[in-house]
């Protein structure tokens, strides 16, 4: 109101905000659709959303400034269109279409779903209630904090707009005809791409929640809304994310967090329910209007609308770790020196409980820790750098030993996904997105994961029978993820390559069918007589505190930069050379990259971000060790594995 002619207010706007969320942990206090139902908060409030973005549909435009005129008085009053759908407008004004004062802005639209596979602890967690882990206070927030006490349901609201009563609002109800008439008495709306038409009215907002499956039955549509949630039985909110400046940043697949405003007006159900009616005489077309209107138009009570006013990349969704790793905050760096100052009781207790978990053997445990902390971290051409795939072979079948590894896994890591390998599965699932045109939207599957998600494969349930071309094309694109850490989307006449950051662990009987960093062939020191009881006492007997800690291990380890100096590299080199000349056949190229990743990853795993002498001969001691296993393995099976 104050700047309308100067555009520097929007900038303002950002910063306020941006400052007011640096005071006194104010993150926590904004209210989180990943936990607070979508009929608990209040429309054109301020909220938050942790999400991937799933899709990206193409930019539209709005009415940035227009303008009203009331034809009684002729009066005109200037009004603002961001940072909301609906037009506002007097029960006796019109917008004036051909207003000199109108501007035309663009705003570019995320189809954003939560983080595919985000553990429960991730949701339920809240450092506000952890005892132990009280040197954390600098954590700029936690996923679920206070505001969800403080949210309370509202059936009701007061607009900036034209007011009306309750009495009024249950007679739109009664008599939803009213509530149509009005909304054909203002309908003047903002000129926007995917049908996103704005009308005028404040109808009573609908109080219902977005279904927790796949799909939802939408009044407006006779067939479900599929919510296109990458892995199936995913709950949360699928939200319509639209962002005003600097959306060149952000891409398909990142994980953000963004602060905006809520819209959830019925009215846009209720116009784009007329649009499809009225949309074409022709049946064909109107079929595909009709079809890219439900998906890029969904009812707003079940895909809510968030104008963003802050958006941020995000490193990590573990709560329990700054949301920037930024070495030059004071708090992050003690932070990190504090947390580091106990590393190594934390890794021996991680080692403990690990070595536990695969019955009794360390030599595994300490390859599991490895795989665990490691990451993508750059990439030379199209080879990736720091991927290390495991393939834990030797894993018993009947026990569901996989199932079990996976849920204590599913504990320590922020993000996950158990992928049953079988026939059926690979014949039948759908694993790479794919471009559907008449909707106009890319459809997920199941390898379009967030970076640094876990995916646990189980090949043990495999069995003999025949893949057909889909289960050949899904088990392609495994090991296209596995070798080269990308997925090739189909979009129909070409594919597009999408690279990713996947933690990929593999448990078979024997070798892997599908590539691998590493096979640690798993010796078993314990059989337990009931797997599952075995397993669950051990999550039981860590306390919350200790598991807390492991988490934050395995996630901060990630983020750590590492480097090995000129003196160690020519000593590594000199040593490679020696192990050529006592054994030539059996030391290779490959040889060496496995140790130097498996030094990488140990000098992490013990807070060392340099390469030591005493790291690399333990790296070569541990690659000894396992190759001896498997050598011995080989002997018995009288086969290769």
């Amino acid at each position: 109101a104050q700047n309308a002619p100067n555009s520097d207010w929007e900038k303002k706007v950002t910063e306020y905000f941006k400052e007011k969320l640096k005071e006194n942990n104010a993150t926590n206090w904004v209210p989180s659709l990943n936990d607070v139902p979508v009929h608990y908060l209040k429309p054109n409030s301020l909220v938050k959303f942790r999400c991937m973005v799933q899709d990206m549909f193409d930019p539209e435009f709005y009415m940035g400034v227009y303008e009203t005129v009331d034809p009684n008085t002729n009066a005109r009053v200037l009004h603002f269109g961001k940072y909301r759908d609906v037009a506002e407008c007097g029960p006796q004004q019109e917008i004036d279409l051909n207003s000199p004062q109108t501007v035309t802005s663009e705003r570019q639209t995320f189809y954003c779903v939560p983080v595919p596979g985000e553990s429960a602890w991730v949701k339920e967690i809240s450092f506000l209630t952890e005892p132990v882990l009280c040197f954390l206070n600098p954590w700029p927030h936690a996923y679920i904090s206070a505001s969800q006490a403080r949210v309370s349901p509202s059936t009701s609201y007061t607009p900036s707009r034209h007011k009306r009563s309750y009495e009024e609002d249950e007679d739109m109800d009664l008599h939803p005809s009213k509530q149509k008439e009005q909304h054909m008495a203002c309908k003047s709306c903002f000129p926007g791409s995917g049908g996103d038409i704005h009308g005028c009215v404040e109808p009573k907002r609908l109080e219902t929640e977005a279904s927790a499956g796949h799909h939802v039955i939408s009044p407006n549509c006779s067939p479900p809304l599929d919510l296109n949630f990458p892995l199936p039985g995913e709950k949360g909110p699928a939200c319509l994310v639209k962002i005003y400046e600097s959306w060149e940043s952000f891409k398909v697949n990142d994980v953000l967090e963004v602060f905006g405003v809520l819209s959830v007006d019925p009215v846009l159900s209720i116009v784009n329910s007329e649009e499809r009616d009225s949309s074409s005489l022709d049946p064909m077309e109107c079929m595909d209007t009709m079809e890219e209107q439900r998906v890029h138009s969904p009812p707003a009570s079940l895909v809510p609308r968030i104008h963003v006013i802050l958006a941020q990349k995000l490193q990590h969704i573990n709560p329990l770790l700054p949301a920037c790793l930024n070495e030059e905050e004071s708090k992050t760096c003690e932070f990190v020196s504090n947390f580091m100052s106990e590393l190594s009781p934390v890794r021996a207790e991680l080692l403990g409980f690990l070595t536990h978990a695969l019955l009794g053997d360390s030599l595994a445990a300490e390859y599991l820790i490895l795989h665990l902390i490691s990451t993508v971290y750059g990439r030379r051409d199209v080879l990736p750098l720091g991927k290390f795939t495991v393939n834990l072979s030797g894993c018993p079948r009947s026990s569901a030993f996989t199932e079990h590894l996976y849920r204590l896994i599913q504990q320590l890591v922020p993000a996950s996904y158990h992928l049953r390998m079988s026939i059926e599965s690979m014949n039948h699932s759908r694993f790479i997105p794919h471009k559907d045109y008449t909707a106009n939207r890319l459809v997920s599957g199941l390898l379009q994961l967030a970076s640094n998600t876990s995916l646990v494969i189980d090949e043990t349930q495999l069995e003999q029978g025949q893949l057909d071309t889909a289960g050949v094309h899904n088990v392609t694109a495994l090991g296209n993820l596995i070798t080269w850490q990308k997925v090739d989307y189909d979009f129909n006449y070409h594919r597009m390559e999408f690279p990713c950051n996947i933690n990929v662990l593999i448990t078979s009987e024997g070798r892997s069918l599908l590539p691998s960093d590493c096979q640690v062939h798993l010796q078993p020191q314990i059989i337990p007589p009931n797997m599952e009881e075995y397993m669950s006492s051990l999550l039981t007997a860590v306390l919350p505190s200790v598991l807390n800690k492991f988490r934050i291990y395995l996630s901060l380890l990630r983020l750590l930069d590492y480097s090995i100096s000129d003196e160690v590299t020519k000593a590594v080199e000199e040593d490679f050379v020696e192990m050529r000349k006592n054994n030539p056949e059996s030391v290779t190229a490959d040889d060496l990259h496995k140790m130097l990743l498996v030094a990488r990853f140990l000098s992490l795993s013990a807070g060392q971000m340099t390469l030591s002498r005493e790291r690399w001969l333990r790296a070569k001691q541990l690659e000894a060790l396992r190759k001896a296993r498997l050598q011995q393995q080989q002997c018995v099976n009288g086969n290769e594995l």
